[in-house]
């Protein structure tokens, strides 16, 4: 399995690509052929995933719910990996698929994702090789007929008979850890290109009252939570608490740098049941003064 990063600031507006997977078996070729090196080698601490030592909640299995979000900053360029071009597709409404899926866990959990998420293996996202980032797809297990809705945030995988990586608790969903892969079925819910296209007061904008301020209508249909939780000088410390937060309570996190702090942020979430269980979650726990990062968005 094998996945491609890209850095979510581009300073040199230089493509940076890397894949999460180990290197795929080549035949033997003669000392003057160019070998194909993963651009992902020696990245990770384990050299082959790695299921982890727990099952997902159903929590953790919960269907995010799909909505149009404006597409990442990262990972919606064309690149190329092992001498293929791929060409993003940002603007598509409608796309269906039928392959064979995989999973990814242990070895990128904690990693950055293509669009400059952190991957979380017990989260309900994917990987796949052109979709735009994010968008929302239900893969149906087309032998089992379990189904999972997830978010794509990721690029891959990378083996030409495969269509999607699923996460750990997708994967668990759908039935397809024993094996390892499964057919499925891929149906686009949701993409950024969606926003455009989305008709004005629709069930996500609030219609209460035709004097509503705009405080209360958060400007598109992508509702955007985050909690902090600390806010340091040492941007060490804080990847390293990133880190480690995301292993420990399976939520997903980002470090956001500016005017020389960085703050360590559990999010982002759409649910607002969900980004109050989390608040109240932390506050309980060793985040006494943890708080929403923007109400506007949480409201």
């Amino acid at each position: 399995m094998t996945r491609i990063i890209f850095s979510g600031i581009c300073l040199l507006s230089a493509l940076v690509l890397t894949a999460c997977s180990s290197k795929p078996q080549v035949p033997d070729t003669p000392p003057s052929s160019k070998k194909m090196v993963s651009p992902n080698e020696g990245r990770y601490q384990q050299d082959k995933d790695s299921i982890p030592d727990r099952l997902p909640t159903l929590l953790e299995m919960t269907d995010p719910d799909p909505q149009a979000e404006p597409l990442s900053r990262g990972g919606n360029n064309p690149y190329n990996i092992f001498g293929i071009n791929y060409l993003p597709l940002a603007n598509i409404t409608e796309h269906e698929e039928i392959g064979i899926a995989s999973w990814y866990g242990n070895k990128f959990h904690g990693h950055y994702t293509s669009n400059g998420e952190v991957y979380n293996m017990f989260a309900m996202t994917a990987a796949h090789k052109t979709l735009p980032l994010p968008s929302y797809v239900r893969v149906t297990n087309l032998d089992t007929k379990q189904s999972a809705i997830v978010r794509v945030n990721d690029r891959g995988p990378f083996h030409q008979d495969r269509v999607i990586d699923l996460s750990y608790s997708a994967a668990y969903k759908i039935g397809m850890l024993k094996r390892g892969t499964a057919r499925v079925k891929v149906e686009l819910l949701k993409s950024p290109a969606m926003l455009a296209n989305q008709p004005r007061g629709s069930s996500r904008t609030p219609t209460t009252s035709s004097s509503s301020s705009s405080s209360q209508v958060v400007g598109t249909l992508a509702r955007q939570c985050y909690i902090q939780l600390v806010a340091s000088s040492d941007n060490r410390r804080a990847n390293q608490l990133q880190q480690q937060i995301a292993q420990q309570y399976s939520v997903p996190t980002e470090v956001r740098s500016g005017n020389g702090l960085h703050r360590l942020l559990v999010g982002p979430t759409s649910d607002m049941q969900q980004a109050n269980d989390w608040l109240r979650r932390f506050r309980a726990a060793n985040y006494p003064e943890a708080f929403f990062f923007d109400r506007r968005q949480c409201g």
